[in-house]
């Protein structure tokens, strides 16, 4: 299978501060390969090395077989990057735009009108071509920018935080187009703070404090070994449940999710100590139910380990 990114030990400090602390991983082509983590876990720092956009300053990185630190202009050249402050200019319309990204990569002509129609009809921007992009709303900006970072037909692209501030069905619709890249050959890299998006990911990796603390497919990671058990509790006062029993010995964490609660257990052993302690509390809570973990109760608990 061919290898899209090698990152070996990659390191990033600032002064004394640690970024990314010697994470490894490789991205095979046409994967769409997410990245979890908070603000401030070195996930854009991360990518903005695979770009070439900062040296590393310890380890190595290849992308497209290309290293980063040797070439990161070659590596520029056949990559997309949308980054979370993409740039796009107020007083230029959606057509401008398209028209000056086609003229960076050196496409004009027939081919480079070709490709900016092309990608206006499949972004959902035809209608919108004359419209300033100061004047779109935040979904549209999003795909301006996504039709900008496409143009060229990058081999691999990197979204950070593609989705923040869209609105749902915009979201839906943007996941789409990915899945659609993905399918095609592309390989995406993907940051994201919606658990739910992550679902679409074929290989997952979360970071914290600069370290990978868990990888694997979406799948995989609700059943590592460390999560224990995780069951669900039906009742009509979660809230006044969760502040019944998140302070029980045996409770590894507890957490509204919808309109039930999951809580995270070490063992199943402990689902009838949980089930005596609510019969207690005279809250009139539905007896624990084992359930498969969330993706958002994973990260919980990998985040929240010694």
């Amino acid at each position: 299978m061919t290898t899209s990114v090698r990152a070996e030990s990659l390191t990033r400090r600032f002064g004394s501060f640690v970024a990314v602390d010697a994470i490894s991983f490789d991205i095979h082509a046409g994967e769409i390969w997410g990245f979890l983590g908070p603000n401030g876990s070195g996930k854009s720092t991360t990518i903005r090395m695979l770009c070439g956009v900062l040296a590393p300053s310890d380890g190595k990185a290849e992308v497209l077989g290309i290293d980063v630190a040797r070439d990161p202009e070659a590596v520029k050249l056949r990559i997309g990057y949308m980054s979370q402050g993409s740039t796009l200019w107020g007083d230029l319309t959606v057509l401008e735009h398209l028209r000056f990204y086609a003229g960076l990569y050196g496409m004009s002509g027939r081919d480079g009108e070709q490709r900016i129609v092309a990608w206006m009809q499949r972004t959902g921007l035809s209608e919108r071509r004359d419209q300033l992009a100061g004047a779109l709303p935040g979904g549209y900006r999003k795909r301006l920018a996504l039709a900008c970072t496409l143009l060229h037909a990058p081999q691999m692209i990197f979204l950070d935080e593609p989705t923040a501030g869209v609105d749902p069905v915009s979201r839906r619709e943007f996941w789409d187009i990915i899945v659609e890249l993905a399918d095609e050959g592309t390989t995406v890299m993907v940051t994201t703070h919606y658990l739910d998006e992550a679902e679409h990911c074929n290989q997952l990796a979360m970071l914290y404090n600069g370290k990978i603390v868990a990888r694997g497919t979406p799948e995989s990671l609700k059943h590592l070994p460390q999560l224990g058990t995780t069951v669900e509790i039906l009742s009509d006062d979660c809230v006044g449940v969760l502040e019944a029993i998140e302070t029980l010995p045996f409770v590894r964490g507890a957490g509204l999710y919808g309109s039930s609660l999951h809580v995270a257990l070490a063992s199943a052993a402990d689902i009838e100590r949980l089930g005596a302690a609510l019969a207690a509390s005279g809250l009139g809570a539905q007896p624990p139910q084992p359930v498969v973990p969330s993706l958002e109760d994973v990260f919980a608990s990998v985040v929240g380990s010694p």
